[in-house]
């Protein structure tokens, strides 16, 4: 069995799920008392945040690097960002280590292949909305993507970084998740990716009609995937 690394802390809440999903996931596999190897660093979330509302990628980039070399020196045999948004900078996080890191775009990508859907809606953060990273991957593999107009976008922004990234869960933004998901579903979306890890703990498959991507879940599968390979 191979190591995982997983650069977490953004936010402590999605890496509490990372944890558990790579060893429930070994164990279904492995059966008996096997659980998955394991090395995490987590990085202080409120420092991340304060700079990506500077924008200063140069710095984020400098954190998630120093934490991903920190993961390879403890030995592990991969590395993954416990955050959508932080795969703005996951090349340059690439660069800084040898071990390969598995991009949460590519176990995402799959997943909506394997379902032979070509136009999903895209959820997370307005950097993850708004950026070209997440998409230029998804179109790599043939897959389109839309986002909410302006308000959808403020909205969703807001509840991650002032509900769900302090582990507020709440019925009325739920609700408005729900509707926002149909109404891009009407806009011709065949699906929508849950690309923040803390929207998966929010919405369930049984809340749309509509196939949601649980971006953490495909991560930590890809991950287990690879320590099993």
């Amino acid at each position: 069995m191979k190591t995982i690394g997983l650069a977490g802390g953004t936010s402590w809440i999605s890496s509490l799920d990372y944890y558990r999903l790579f060893n429930e996931i070994t164990n279904q596999r492995l059966g008996g008392n096997e659980a998955a190897k394991i090395v995490l660093y987590s990085v202080n979330y409120g420092e991340i945040v304060t700079l990506t509302k500077k924008g200063d990628w140069d710095a984020i980039a400098a954190i998630m690097c120093d934490a991903a070399q920190k993961i390879e020196r403890a030995g592990a045999d991969c590395v993954l960002l416990g955050a959508n948004t932080m795969h703005h900078i996951a090349e340059r996080v690439q660069e800084a280590v040898q071990i390969p890191l598995l991009h949460i775009a590519d176990a995402t990508a799959i997943a909506i292949k394997k379902k032979g859907l070509k136009k999903v809606a895209l959820l997370g953060t307005r950097y993850t909305m708004l950026f070209d990273f997440y998409k230029k991957k998804l179109e790599g593999h043939g897959i389109e993507t839309i986002i909410p107009d302006d308000k959808g976008i403020e909205f969703v922004d807001d509840a991650i970084y002032n509900e769900l990234g302090k582990g507020k869960f709440l019925s009325p933004t739920k609700q408005m998740f729900i509707d926002l998901i149909n109404k891009l579903a009407d806009e011709g979306a065949e699906g929508a990716i849950l690309g923040c890890t803390e929207i998966p703990m929010l919405i369930k498959q049984e809340d749309t009609p509509v196939p949601v991507f649980d971006t953490t879940l495909l991560h930590a599968t890809a991950a287990v995937d690879f320590a099993l390979s």
